[in-house]
Formats: structure tokens, C-alpha cells, sequence
């Protein structure tokens, strides 16, 4: 049985490897850019695009060679215009990408951040930032006698020992700073591996309610009944 060779379907890489070259140059997709919808003069794309004359109409070669740009003469002036090629939508869809790239980028490092904060927790200038930006709730994990003898201003009190029964009463849009003692204090890592378990937001002061009062900030007592 003979078989017929069907026709190749696959696009031909090395003229899209020409196209990709011709366009690897910065100068020549900004003349591309100015031509869009518009016809300029080698002057004026030289004048507008801050070339030399001669580099202006050297990179507009390049691009006449590749079909992106045409021409027309009038008197001893060549004008320059966009090729009826699909020109626009190529440096739209490089643009796109790029804007891409940069969301992809922001979000990384957003992330990078975010974690950094739960394995490493906030400062105690990081925490007066995000109090300020009511971004966060603060939660005391300490014993009752401790919390009784002072705390940070605002936080709520739920001992690391009963937390698992009370997380209906911690909010679910804020990120949620645990603290306790000090920096040898167990108490908030525990709290936050609770909270994360239960799909909460959360992270730690690790330097706690001891470096809170060093640094000389407000501290509050629960009021007398």
C-alpha cells in the first residue's frame, strides 16, 4: 500500500527565528511603535526616537528587509509607514507578555514575603507598621497570669492551651500575630501552626510581649471587675 505525503503543517522555525532576530533590538521596536498609524520621514523618526540620522535608517533597513515597514518617496524625502502586516499585534502581544512577567514577578516576591513572615515572623517595627494599616489582630497566647500582669494594647487573649476551641472567635480576613513571653518562647510558634492547620492567616512576633516593653511602647492591663 502506497502512502501520499501530506503537506508539513509545522511552521518553519527559522523564519520565525529571521523575524525574532529583526526584532531583537530595542531601537527598532520603538521606530515600530512611532509608526503605528502614523508616517514619518527618516528626519523625523531620528528627531523623535533621539538617533543619529544614519542609525535611524539603517535599523529602518533591517525592518523594510523583514516586510515590516514600507515606503514612499516625496521630492528627495522617503516616508516610512507601518507594513499591512499584522506588525501592531506582534509588539501587543511582546508587551502583554512582558506585563505578564512583571505580575509574575510582583506576585513572587509578594509570596517570598508572605512566607518569610511565617517562618520568620515580624519585628516589633514591622508590627507597629501593620497595626497602624489595621491589617492585623494581635493574639496573646500567654497564661491568664501573664496577660493579667500586661499586654499589648488591643490583643486578644486566648491561652495556646484552649485556642483549638475558640478559633470561631478570631477573624478571617486579617492576618493574625501571635505572640507570648520572649524569644525562647514556644507558646506563639504553637499558636501559629494551630491557626495555619485551620487555614487561618497568621504569623508570629518572635521577640514577644518582653521586647514589646523594652522598646518602651504602651502596654495595658485587663480592666478591674
Amino acid at each position: 500500500m502506497t502512502t501520499t505525503s501530506q503537506p508539513s503543517t509545522q511552521p518553519s522555525f527559522g523564519a520565525l527565528a529571521d523575524i525574532a532576530r529583526t526584532l531583537a533590538n530595542e531601537h527598532r521596536l520603538a521606530l515600530l511603535t512611532l509608526l503605528h498609524n502614523e508616517e514619518w520621514s527618516v528626519e523625523q523618526l531620528a528627531e523623535r526616537s533621539g538617533l543619529s540620522i544614519a542609525n535611524t535608517s539603517q535599523h529602518l533597513q533591517n525592518l523594510k528587509r523583514a516586510d515590516m515597514v514600507q515606503t514612499r518617496r516625496d521630492g528627495k524625502y522617503i516616508y516610512y509607514r507601518s507594513s499591512a502586516g499584522p506588525v501592531q499585534v506582534i509588539l501587543a502581544s511582546l508587551q502583554q507578555y512582558l506585563a505578564f512577567q512583571h505580575t509574575q514577578i510582583h506576585e513572587l516576591l509578594t509570596d517570598n514575603q508572605h512566607q518569610r513572615e511565617r517562618l520568620d515572623g515580624l519585628s516589633v517595627e514591622d508590627l507597629l507598621v501593620q497595626i497602624k494599616t489595621d491589617s492585623v489582630v494581635l493574639l496573646d497566647v500567654r497564661p491568664d497570669d501573664e496577660y493579667r500582669s500586661g499586654h499589648i494594647p488591643d490583643a486578644l487573649h486566648i491561652p495556646v492551651s484552649a485556642l483549638q476551641g475558640r478559633l470561631h472567635e478570631l477573624p478571617t480576613n486579617k492576618t493574625i500575630v501571635a505572640y507570648c513571653r520572649g524569644p525562647y518562647c514556644v507558646l506563639s510558634s504553637e499558636a501559629v501552626q494551630i491557626l495555619h492547620n485551620n487555614g487561618l492567616l497568621a504569623t508570629r512576633l518572635p521577640a514577644g510581649y518582653d521586647a514589646w516593653q523594652a522598646a518602651g511602647l504602651a502596654t495595658a492591663q485587663p480592666s478591674a471587675r
